[in-house]
């Protein structure tokens, strides 16, 4: 019989975007630390932007003292600004913000946003697009902390209603209010909404390259 503390998961490698802040109340730095735990007990690595402060700090401590291993993948120039005292796990330093989300894409299995600001943002919106784009299947999950994300998600549905999201895409992002309710969520995902073009046309090694490239002179 299995015990309750030691359930496996689909996903072997999660890659979780969330502040470089904890945010003015308390229960955003409870939600990191029960989605770090929730990941440990499923046996779930993490993939995250490297950082030590904020909820970044919280949920990889949670993650490694856990047990699991911890993956940081952080610009060099953010080092001095994210990173105080010693660091997890391992950590990659890449050359920019591009070459790091790319990064984050190729390691991880499924994607979730803890609440977080601009760069927290568009890092989930990024991959919603390379969705809906095709170019991945991953499964992408909104960990809606207290109604943090409700103006967000309220938005996403009044662009399906005004035209601009189709309904199908909409069904993209996975929410839920805690981490086992939407890990659970994840675990069931299926991609529903059509690929703009086909997945096999894409080359997802070659995206962490693209900026260098176009900025080669």
């Amino acid at each position: 019989m299995e015990e309750e503390g030691n359930t496996g998961s689909n996903f072997k490698r999660v890659c979780v975007f969330c502040g470089s802040h904890s945010g003015n109340r308390r229960v955003f730095s409870d939600a990191a630390l029960e989605l770090g735990n929730e990941l440990v007990r499923r046996k779930i690595n993490l993939v995250y932007g490297g950082g030590s402060v904020g909820l970044m700090g919280l949920i990889s401590q949670t993650v490694y003292a856990g047990g699991c291993h911890v993956l940081g993948i952080i610009p060099k120039v953010l080092m001095p600004l994210e990173i105080s005292g010693e660091t997890v796990g391992e950590v990659r330093a890449v050359s920019d913000m591009h070459e790091r989300k790319a990064a984050m894409a190729r390691e991880a299995e499924a994607f979730i946003a803890l609440p977080g600001g601009y760069g927290t943002m568009e890092e989930l919106l990024e991959m919603i697009t390379w969705s809906q784009l095709g170019i991945h299947k991953k499964p992408v999950g909104l960990l809606n902390v207290d109604g943090y994300y409700n103006s967000l998600l309220a938005l996403f549905d009044n662009g399906v209603q005004e035209g601009f999201i189709k309904p199908s895409a909409r069904q993209i992002i996975i929410s839920a209010p805690s981490a086992k309710e939407l890990l659970e969520k994840m675990e069931q995902y299926t991609p529903a909404h059509e690929h703009v073009a086909p997945h096999e046309s894409w080359q997802m090694e070659q995206l962490g390259d693209y900026p260098r490239q176009q900025n080669v002179q």
